[in-house]
Formats: structure tokens, sequence, C-alpha cells
């Protein structure tokens, strides 16, 4: 599987935001980031559905959807999903999350994954692995932008690197979520990591967005 980068737009200057779209189809952005929250599930409220689904209509970047909130099956339904978007949800999140992934893969998406925050244990996977097409793992406890990375996560990445091989899902998606800086994109690049969120660490910390997008090409290479 090639590397993928996810732009994060909540890193994203929303005056600019047309602008920013410009300049992350020519620099051939995989994925566009899509946080939302609820102020319950994670301190933070993120964007609405219509404003989402507006978004769709000004770019052809797939859209890779975080859900942060409590019951994520009421968001779906609300969601225009195509079939090459991402869509995370966590773990702690539905108390049928099997039924809630087959709700979000009946809703036209090929890409369902489990959202899994720095302190939940990776044996919830163990039951899950056969029913999803991703793990996103965070590297900060989910909200907000600009945090640093959580200590140990890049040990945890390295055991979800062998849990994915352990259980033969090499196809699978990999990203990692939170303080994808440049040095920590290399290191996690070299444990097995494929799709990175870029967000203020990264292709949103300099001016120069160009630049700073072919760079983190570099990292992740």
């Amino acid at each position: 599987m090639n590397n993928r980068i996810s732009a994060s737009l909540m890193c994203a200057d929303p005056f600019e935001l047309k602008n920013t779209l410009k300049c992350l189809e020519d620099n051939g952005v995989d994925y566009l980031h899509i946080d939302i929250m609820d102020g319950k599930f994670v301190p933070n409220l993120g964007i609405g559905s219509d404003y989402i689904n507006a978004l769709k209509k000004h770019t052809s970047i797939p859209l890779d959807y975080h859900i942060m909130v409590k019951d994520p099956d009421s968001i779906i339904d609300l969601l225009d999903l195509r079939h090459q978007d991402l869509v995370s949800v966590h773990y702690e999140s539905s108390f049928q999350i099997q039924r809630t992934l087959e709700n979000i893969r009946r809703k036209g998406t090929d890409n369902v994954m489990i959202a899994i925050n720095p302190a939940t244990p990776l044996c919830v996977l163990e039951e899950l692995i056969y029913y999803i097409d991703g793990i996103n793992l965070l590297m900060v406890n989910p909200g907000f932008a600009g945090q640093k990375m959580v200590d140990n996560c890049i040990k945890k990445a390295e055991k979800v690197a062998r849990f994915i091989r352990k259980f033969k899902r090499e196809d699978i998606i990999f990203e990692v979520d939170g303080n994808i800086s440049f040095e920590h994109a290399k290191i996690l690049n070299n444990i097995g990591a494929n799709t990175f969120v870029a967000g203020t660490s990264s292709i949103f910390c300099k001016s120069d967005m160009d630049k700073a997008i072919k760079e983190l090409k570099t990292c992740i290479k």
C-alpha cells in the first residue's frame, strides 16, 4: 500500500479554505481529514454535517472522517459517504461496535476503521480485525489540535504493527493521527504506518504549504 497524507482541516484557516483546497489538490494530498465532535465524547465541537456535505461539492479529494461522538450511528445517516472515503469510529463510542461498523459500510464506504485512543488496549481489536479495513491510532488524546504526543505512543504504534502482522492483515490502512511532525512521520513510516494525518505539526506549520507538503512526502517515502 502506498503511503498517503490526510490533511487535517481542523488546522486550516477557514477564511483561506478555497486557496487551501487548491493547494492540497495541486500537491496530490490523498485525503481531507474531518474531525466530527459533539462536546461529549471529546471536550470540543467540530464542523457540522451540512458544512461537510457542501465541502464535497468543491473538492475531488476523498474525505477521512474521524467521528468522535457518543452514539455514532446517529451521525452516520447525516453524512453523504463515498466509497473511497475513510470513516473511523472509536471503540468506546458504541455499545454495539460491530453493528456500527456494519452500518457505516452499508452507507457506502469501502474503508471502515476503528480509532484507538492512547489508553485504549489493543486487545479490543482481536474481535474486530476481520470486520475493519483500517486502524486509526491516536497519538494524542483526541479533541484539540497542537497537542504534544502522549508518551509511549511510538511503542504503541510498534505494537499495532506487530498485531497487524500477527493477523496477516498487511492490507489494512494503518493511520496515525496527532502531532505527526516531520520527524515523527519518519519514525512511524519505518514502523509501518501508511496514512499520516497532517496538521499544525507539519503541513500547516509553515507559511509555504507547498514546500511543507513536499517535505512530508519525503519523510514518508
